[in-house]
């Protein structure tokens, strides 16, 4: 399993380099910097592209990758009209459009787009499964650096908080945290919800690989690195989506179809108990973290009321840096893709990210009936779309990537 051209050797040894990359601060820079090289390979490739191009090396852009670039390109252009609207000087929009723009939501489609070239998903499923080995190697060690108590982050990398801008824990290296006595690891990650993220999507990446030995490694390596992180999302997706999954990419079959009628008459009488489990089961999952579940709810409540009353078209245009201490600090607008659109770009930029993400998922929903690779794209996005709950998407692709280039390839 040995990649055996430009695009994949590029992809295969970039995956293989996350942690070196992580070490030296530069995962932020270097991953839009990779989706941009890649994506002016495939326009080089697709302008020398002839009639006498070989099948095999042909491209492709299907119906479902390019909506993701009209409708992220939409999300480019509210942002450049809310700096407008707002007042914004001409230097500080152009700086806006390329850290808030072509570094972040532009990912969500050139990825996808990357997914045309030829590249044999086999390839990124065996590159997660070596950068888990290597998960699995540095979470004993990380949770040995923890009882030392030494401090985190270790360095941030000033070089690279320059040329990245954005927050700057994008450039810190810190592998753990330690709250409340609790450690939780962040590894390659900038926090620990954002480690269960992208781990989740290299479970279900990993465990394609063709070897069983190099697939349970990955799943372990993956599995490992979500429980260390204590996302309770983290961990509802690494039980619940296989499940969701499986009744999705079968749904035509007819014991499927029957155990969802069945299902559905019992939800059916026993709809208010099944209401009240449900409730319970959501106040116990805020219980367990109820600090962060009060922020992130105050977050979501101050993000949509400021949408309302200040920006309902085009946003704000901008994340405050730091919010309000009834948000303990945090930007309003992040932890949530759904309301940091509607505060950052309104209405435009809501629908600009919901019409890809709703169309996407009848496409790959049919295709997974019939297609093994759609079937792991759909799972890519189920997890993107859980997330998106909790994270801002377009702020972590550079970190879940190789998902996101499996999607575009489950669209083709």
């Amino acid at each position: 399993m040995k990649p055996q051209n430009f695009e994949e050797k590029v992809v295969f040894y970039y995956i293989i380099s996350t942690y070196l990359l992580f070490f030296l601060g530069a995962q932020f820079v270097f991953a839009p910097a990779l989706a941009w090289l890649l994506t002016f390979y495939l326009i080089k490739k697709l302008w020398q592209q002839t009639s006498d191009t070989p099948p095999e090396e042909r491209i492709r852009i299907p119906i479902g990758v390019w909506v993701w670039i009209v409708c992220i390109s939409v999300i480019g252009l509210a942002l450049v009209v809310g700096h407008l609207d707002w007042g914004f000087s001409t230097v500080k929009t152009i700086k806006s459009f390329i850290n808030s723009f072509l570094r972040t939501w532009a990912l969500l489609a050139l990825f996808p787009l990357i997914g045309c070239l030829n590249i044999r998903p086999q390839i990124i499923y065996r590159a997660i499964s070596i950068l888990s080995l290597q998960t699995l190697i540095l979470v004993p060690i990380t949770y040995g650096l923890s009882l030392t108590g030494l401090e985190m982050p270790l360095y941030t990398s000033t070089l690279m908080a320059k040329i990245g801008g954005n927050s700057q824990r994008y450039y810190a290296v810190s592998p753990y945290v330690i709250k409340s006595g609790e450690t939780r690891l962040f590894l390659f990650a900038p926090w620990a919800p954002a480690l269960a993220f992208a781990c989740n999507v290299h479970f279900f990446l990993s465990s394609r690989d063709p070897d069983i030995k190099w697939r349970f490694i990955g799943m372990i390596g993956c599995a490992a690195a979500i429980v260390g992180s204590v996302s309770r999302m983290g961990i509802i997706c690494l039980v619940g989506i296989p499940i969701l999954v499986t009744f999705l990419g079968n749904i035509t079959e007819p014991a499927i179809q029957i155990t969802a009628g069945i299902g559905s008459f019992i939800g059916g009488l026993f709809g208010p108990q099944l209401l009240m489990i449900a409730r319970n089961l959501k106040d116990s999952f805020s219980s367990q973290r109820s600090a962060s579940s009060r922020v992130r709810s105050a977050l979501a409540r101050l993000s949509h009321r400021k949408w309302e009353e200040d920006a309902p078209i085009w946003g704000h245009a901008i994340k405050v840096g730091k919010g309000p201490d009834v948000v303990a600090g945090m930007p309003i607008g992040s932890h949530h893709t759904w309301y940091g659109a509607l505060y950052t770009h309104g209405i435009v930029g809501f629908i600009g990210i919901l019409i890809p993400i709703v169309y996407t998922f009848i496409e790959l929903l049919i295709k997974a009936q019939r297609s093994k690779v759609a079937t792991t794209a759909l799972t890519i996005l189920l997890i993107c779309i859980l997330f998106s709950f909790g994270e801002n998407l377009e702020g972590l692709a550079y970190l879940y990537w190789p998902g996101l280039v499996v999607v575009g390839m489950g669209l083709k």
